[in-house]
C-alpha cells in the first residue's frame, strides 16, 4: 500500500492538517514542525495522489498541446520550447499531433480538455473553433500558435511575419536580376501558405506570373511535375522560392544537379553544408514556442487583460542558392 498523509501524520507525531500544509505549501506551520514532516515524507516515500487534487481544484498541472506534425522539425523544435517553459512551471505537457485533420485537431482538445488540463497551445488544422466555447467559457485558456483560429474566436495568437518574409525572399532575388520566380507552397488552404503567397506576389508586383505558382502537398512526384512543367515555358524560371522547409529539401532531391537560384522558407539541417549553401528566411519556432507558452501561463496565473496577437520577425540567412546570377 503506497504511504497515505495519515501515514505521514503518525510518522511525524502531527495533525493531518500541518501534512497538508506543508505538502500543499501553505503558510502557518513552524520551520522546525515543516521539515519534521519534510523528513517522515521521504523516510515513508510519500507523494501526493494528484488525482485527489484535481477533484479539490478542478484542472490538472499540466498543459495540452496540438501541432500538426511532431516528426516536423519545426513543430519538433517549437514543442520542445512549449515543454522546457511548462516543466519550469512544474507543470507536464500533453501533446498530440493533428495531421492537418480538423476531426483529429478537436478529438486531441477534447481528449485534453476531459483530463482537465490547466490550459491549451493549438496549431489549428480546420477554420471552425466554435467547439472550444464551451471550455473557453469554463476557464481553460488557450493559445493558438503559428496560425490563428477560425471566425469569431478571440484568443491570444502567436503568428510569425509569413507575408513579410515573403516579399523578402522576393526582392532578394529581384535584386540579383531574377524577374521569373516561381513560387512553390503547401496546400492554398493553410494560412501560412496563403500568406506567403500574399507577400510574394505583393513583392513581384507586375512581374508576378500565374503560371510559375504551384501549391499542393509535397511530395516528390509533385514538385517534380510542377518544375518540368514551369521550366518548359517559352520564358522559363530563373530562380524558385520555396514556400517551406519540406518543400525546400523536396525540390533539392528532386532537381539535384540543375537546380536554379532559390530562397526557401524556413531553416533546416545542413542548409549551410551544400554546395552553394541553401539561403533561407528563417523563423523562430524556439521563440513561437517560448512566446505562446508564457503567454498561456500568465492566463493561466489570473491575466484577463484583451487578448494579444504577437508577429514575431523573421531574417533572411544568405548562403549562396539565393545570390546565384541569371
Amino acid at each position: 500500500m503506497r504511504p497515505t498523509m495519515k501515514d505521514v501524520a503518525s510518522a511525524a507525531g502531527v495533525a493531518l492538517k500541518t501534512v497538508s500544509r506543508v505538502v500543499n505549501g501553505e503558510p502557518g506551520v513552524h520551520p522546525g514542525t515543516a521539515e519534521r514532516v519534510r523528513e517522515a515524507i521521504q523516510l515513508l516515500g510519500y507523494s501526493r495522489n494528484e488525482s485527489a487534487s484535481v477533484l479539490r481544484r478542478g484542472r490538472t498541472a499540466t498543459v495540452g498541446l496540438v501541432i500538426e506534425d511532431s516528426a516536423d522539425p519545426f513543430y519538433a523544435v517549437l514543442s520542445r520550447a512549449v515543454e522546457d517553459i511548462t516543466t519550469g512551471y512544474g507543470c507536464l505537457l500533453l501533446s498530440g499531433s493533428s495531421s492537418e485533420d480538423p476531426a483529429r485537431e478537436r478529438e486531441l482538445v477534447g481528449a485534453f480538455c476531459a483530463r482537465r488540463v490547466g490550459g491549451l497551445i493549438v496549431v489549428p488544422a480546420g477554420a471552425d473553433h466554435s467547439y472550444l466555447r464551451p471550455e473557453l467559457e469554463a476557464g481553460t485558456p488557450a493559445v493558438f500558435v503559428d496560425r490563428p483560429p477560425g471566425p469569431g474566436l478571440d484568443v491570444d495568437t502567436v503568428l510569425t511575419d509569413n507575408a513579410g518574409g515573403a516579399g523578402m525572399a522576393a526582392r532578394h532575388l529581384l535584386a540579383h536580376g531574377h524577374t521569373r520566380i516561381a513560387f512553390l507552397g503547401d496546400e492554398p488552404s493553410i494560412f501560412t501558405a496563403a500568406r506567403r503567397l500574399h507577400g510574394f506576389r505583393t513583392a513581384m508586383g507586375h512581374l508576378f506570373d500565374e503560371r510559375l505558382v504551384a501549391m499542393r502537398t509535397p511530395s516528390p512526384a509533385g514538385v517534380r511535375a510542377d518544375v518540368e512543367r514551369m521550366l518548359a515555358l517559352d520564358a522559363p524560371p530563373t530562380a524558385l522560392f520555396t514556400g517551406n522547409g519540406r518543400l525546400t529539401v523536396t525540390v533539392l532531391r528532386a532537381l539535384a544537379g540543375r537546380l536554379p537560384a532559390l530562397v526557401g522558407f524556413d531553416d533546416f539541417e545542413l542548409a549551410d553544408l551544400l554546395v552553394p549553401g541553401v539561403t533561407v528566411v528563417a523563423q523562430d519556432p524556439a521563440e513561437m514556442g517560448r512566446v505562446a507558452a508564457e503567454l498561456l501561463f500568465r492566463r493561466m496565473h489570473g491575466d484577463t487583460g484583451p487578448s494579444e496577437h504577437p508577429l514575431l520577425p523573421v531574417r533572411l540567412i544568405t548562403r549562396g542558392s539565393g545570390e546565384l546570377p541569371v
